[in-house]
C-alpha cells in the first residue's frame, strides 16, 4: 500500500505570504519565528512581521539558527519558544531553519533528548508548523523529516513523523532571488537529488513518480539559468516549484544511496547537505545504475538525453552524462577541492559507511548496498 502525505495548506507565488494570514491566524496567537541570523535581518523577515502584526500574532524571533542545525541549538530554540507562551512555529531560510522549527515543535510536546528520538517514529499532535524557503532545494516545507546532528555522536540524525509534515507552507521564489551561486547550486543539486533518488527508490508509485519526473526536467533546464544569473525570474519561480515538487515526492517515495552516505560527511566535515550530495552524485548513481535501467531512462528520455529506441542501459548511462555536465556548470568541488585532507578522510570511512547504511536510506535502493560498497565509494570519491 502507498501513502501519500503532503502539507495541509500550500501557497505559491509573488505576495503568497500576504494572503496567508487567516491560516497562521488558525495556529494560535503567539509565534515562535526560527531563523538565522541572515534571514533575520532582512526584508523576507520584515515582511512576514508585517503579516503577523495584521493579523494580531504576537511573535519571538529566535535567530540562532547557525549553519545545519544541532542538538544544543534545538535545545536552545525550544527554551525560547516555551519562555515566551508560544502556541506555534514559523521557519524561515533554507532547510536548516525549517528542520529546527520541525524539531522544535515535536520537541514542545515530548519528553526526553531529542537524539532519543533517532530513527523512531514521531507521533501524536505538535504546534502548528509553518514553512517559508528562502532557498530552492531541500523540500523541508513539504516534508515529515528533519535532520539535525547529535554533536557527542558526530552523527546527522534523521528524526520523521507525519505530525511533521508543515501544516502550512508558502512558497515565494522571489524570496529565493538573493541566494549566492554556492547556495543555489547546492540546493538546487539537493532538489535534484531528491527526484532523481525519489523516482527511482524501492518505495516510488505513481504520484511520486509524476512530480520526480516534473521536477528533474525543470531542474535540469533553469537550475543553469538560476545559478548564471539569480535574478531570473522565471528561472528562480520554477526552482522553487521543483524543489517543492521534489520534497513532496522524498516525503512519500524516500532517499536511496546518496543520501545514505552524504550525511556522514556532512556531520564529521561540515559539508553543506547539497554539496555533499553533489560530489557523491556520480558514484552514487553509476553504482545504482544496474539496479534500475529503466528507471534512469525514464528520467533521460524525460529530459532529451535519450530516445525511445535507445537501450535502457544507453539511455540511463546518458543521463548521468548530463548530471556530470550540471555538476560540472554549477562548479562542485572535488573533497579534496574543499579542503578535507586525505590523513583526515580516510580514518573515519569505516565509521561513515557503517553510520550510511544503518541510517536506512541505502536499502531504498534497487540494488543491494553493502556497508563494503559504501567504503569502496567513499575512496572513489576522495581519488577522485
Amino acid at each position: 500500500m502507498a501513502h501519500f502525505a503532503i502539507p495541509s495548506h500550500i501557497l505559491v507565488g509573488k505576495d503568497a505570504l500576504s494572503s496567508a494570514g487567516t491560516y497562521l491566524k488558525s495556529y494560535g496567537n503567539r509565534a515562535c519565528i526560527v531563523t538565522g541570523k541572515h534571514v533575520g535581518k532582512s526584508p523576507m523577515m520584515d515582511k512576514l512581521k508585517k503579516t503577523l502584526e495584521k493579523e494580531h500574532i504576537a511573535y519571538y524571533v529566535f535567530d540562532g539558527i547557525t549553519g545545519e542545525p544541532t542538538d544544543k541549538m534545538i535545545e536552545e530554540g525550544l527554551a525560547a519558544y516555551k519562555s515566551a507562551n508560544c502556541q506555534f512555529v514559523i521557519g524561515i531560510g533554507g532547510g536548516s531553519p525549517l528542520d529546527s522549527a520541525k524539531a522544535i515543535a515535536a520537541m514542545a510536546v515530548n519528553e526526553g533528548k531529542i537524539a532519543d528520538y533517532n530513527g523512531k517514529e514521531i507521533t501524536g499532535k505538535v504546534p502548528g508548523i509553518v514553512a517559508i524557503p528562502t532557498t530552492s532545494g531541500t523540500g523541508s516545507e513539504a516534508t515529515k523529516f528533519t535532520i539535525i546532528t547529535d554533536q557527542e555522536k558526530d552523527i546527522k540524525m534523521l528524526l520523521k513523523g507525519d505530525c511533521l509534515v508543515p501544516d502550512l507552507a508558502i512558497v515565494d521564489p522571489d524570496f529565493t532571488m538573493d541566494m549566492p551561486k554556492s547556495v543555489t547550486a547546492a540546493t538546487g543539486l539537493d532538489a535534484l537529488t531528491h527526484a532523481v533518488e525519489a523516482y527511482t527508490s524501492k518505495k516510488a508509485f505513481s504520484m511520486t513518480d509524476i512530480y520526480a519526473i516534473s521536477a528533474v526536467k525543470r531542474i535540469m533546464k533553469y537550475l543553469p539559468r538560476a545559478y548564471q544569473n539569480g535574478y531570473d525570474a522565471t528561472a528562480r519561480e520554477e526552482m522553487s516549484l521543483a524543489a517543492l515538487e521534489a520534497g513532496i515526492c522524498i516525503n512519500n517515495s524516500s532517499v536511496t544511496i546518496v543520501h545514505g552516505m552524504s550525511r556522514p560527511i556532512g556531520a564529521l566535515f561540515h559539508v553543506p547537505h547539497g554539496m555533499s550530495n553533489a560530489m557523491l552524485l556520480k558514484e552514487c548513481l553509476g553504482f545504482a545504475l544496474d539496479g534500475a535501467y529503466d528507471r534512469f531512462a525514464d528520467l533521460a528520455r524525460a529530459i532529451g538525453a535519450a530516445t525511445e529506441s535507445d537501450s535502457d542501459e544507453l539511455a540511463a548511462k546518458a543521463l548521468l552524462v548530463e548530471i556530470e555536465k550540471l555538476c560540472k556548470i554549477c562548479e562542485i568541488p572535488t573533497l579534496r577541492e574543499y579542503g578535507i585532507k586525505e590523513e583526515d578522510f580516510m580514518p573515519v570511512v569505516e565509521k561513515m559507511a557503517e553510520d550510511a547504511v544503518a541510517s536506512g536510506s541505502p536499502g531504498n535502493t534497487r540494488k543491494t548496498v553493502t556497508k563494503e560498497d559504501c567504503v569502496a565509494i567513499y575512496h572513489r570519491i576522495y581519488e577522485s
